[in-house]
């Protein structure tokens, strides 16, 4: 009866040049992860097409119980059910919209049979490949604004990526860059890729990830047995020239959360972090550094939740935009601050945060359960790359509000869906 039911599908999907299976699973899975990093219509028709196939090719034999992955369903249905207490209502359903890869993309795993190793590790490789090819483009664009300009900054920072996506660049970069680092069999373009792009996570100049991928770099080569003596005082060495040239760049391209360049000066303050949680008020040549401005936004979430109901609900999904604006007119910090923007319209730069703020406290506790759970899971399994993965994401999670924008979200449930939702045939140490 099931087989009679699915026929007209799938002779549709093979008239299209589509046979339902592990292969084209692979492919609709690889589409979404490679254009990533591009527009988001690309994205956004990459996730359709996906989710479009998964329904078409779902048989009963294929679902099954998927509790990791009810848990970003979960997080949607919660932003989805502040419609009820939000202010505005207009702001949060459009932020629906931008989120809805936190729903639609778990439902296309649950409704696919589980994903055997080599194709998770075809997935990998398809992505890796892909972010070294987006990596070469930035870099030959560079090159070509250097021959035009001859400023060297193109090569830099906020130069070479703009600000709003440079950090999720750096984040893409780095899970391929692991991706090449396990390798089991390594090639000299295995090496040359793994180095390039790690050159190219620094040059965006994202510290927390620099440090965050450097830790985990040096945590692989130390636990995996088989390297000699000379091999990892070569490591060590590189690790040293790493560093320094992590300082250089540092140095060249400027603190990654600058403070109001349009204040540089004898005039200018940079607030520290005592004072961005003590003092009461402030004045136009006040500039917040990362540290600084995160501890200022902790505590405006103290003075909001002072409001009754805030702790359970929050604000309501991308509502929480006009308290902070509310509280940053009283504070007077509504001049100009990072990439031309007022100070309290920019975000909380901390998932953390951004989701209490949003959603109170149950949206906060969701999200710890996705990173602990997430983290939890890579250990037991003993698969690196998902350990390198989870370690990133907490680390981001605590200098980025990553999830509240598309290329964010799209990115953590694709690969949070692949990673918790494998077929354990074996136990995964190395991509092959």
């Amino acid at each position: 009866m099931q087989n009679n039911y699915n026929a007209p599908i799938s002779v549709l999907l093979r008239r299209i040049g589509i046979t339902p299976g592990k292969k084209s699973l692979v492919f609709f899975i690889s589409l979404v992860a490679v254009t990533v990093p591009a527009a988001h219509v690309y994205n956004s028709f990459a996730v359709i097409c996906f989710v479009l196939f998964s329904v078409l090719s779902a048989s009963r034999n294929n679902m099954k119980p998927a509790g990791a992955l009810l848990i970003p369903i979960a997080l949607y249905g919660l932003m989805a059910l502040s419609l009820l207490w939000s202010p505005n209502t207009k702001i949060t359903a459009a932020a629906l919209g931008k989120e809805a890869a936190l729903l639609f993309i778990p439902l296309a795993f649950i409704l696919n049979r589980p994903l055997p190793p080599r194709s998770i590790n075809a997935v990998l490789k398809n992505f890796s490949l892909a972010m070294c090819v987006f990596a070469i483009f930035l870099i030959g664009r560079a090159f070509v604004r250097y021959v035009i300009e001859g400023n060297p900054a193109v090569f830099f920072n906020n130069e070479l990526a703009s600000q709003s996506i440079s950090v999720y660049l750096a984040t893409f970069f780095s899970l391929a860059l692991f991706v090449f680092l396990v390798k089991e069999r390594q090639t000299y373009w295995g090496y040359a890729a793994t180095a390039f792009l790690l050159v190219m996570v620094m040059l965006l100049s994202r510290r927390v990830i620099i440090i965050t991928d450097l830790f985990i770099i040096a945590a692989y080569y130390i636990i995996t047995p088989g390297f000699m003596v000379k091999k990892r005082i070569m490591l060590i060495s590189g690790f040293f020239v790493l560093g320094a040239a992590f300082i250089a760049f540092g140095n060249l391209s400027g603190q990654t959360f600058p403070t109001n360049k349009n204040l540089q000066g004898s005039n200018q303050h940079t607030v520290s972090i005592s004072e961005a949680w003590n003092k009461d008020t402030f004045s136009p040549h006040d500039g917040f550094t990362g540290p600084a401005f995160r501890a200022y936004r902790a505590r405006m979430l103290v003075q909001m939740s002072q409001e009754k109901g805030f702790i359970l609900t929050g604000a309501g999904l991308n509502a929480s935009g006009a308290k902070v604006q509310q509280i940053a007119q009283q504070d007077n910090t509504t001049h100009t601050g990072w990439d031309n923007t007022p100070y309290s319209k920019l975000n909380f730069h901390n998932q953390y945060m951004e989701i209490y703020a949003d959603l109170g406290i149950f949206g906060l506790i969701l999200v710890l359960v996705l990173v602990v759970y997430n983290f939890v899971k890579a250990v037991k399994n003993k698969y690196f790359i998902h350990i390198a993965f989870s370690i990133l994401m907490i680390s981001l999670f605590l200098t980025e509000s990553f999830l509240w924008r598309q290329k964010g979200v799209v990115f953590f449930t694709l690969f949070y869906c692949l990673f918790n939702d494998y077929k354990p045939l074996r136990q995964l140490k190395k991509t092959q």
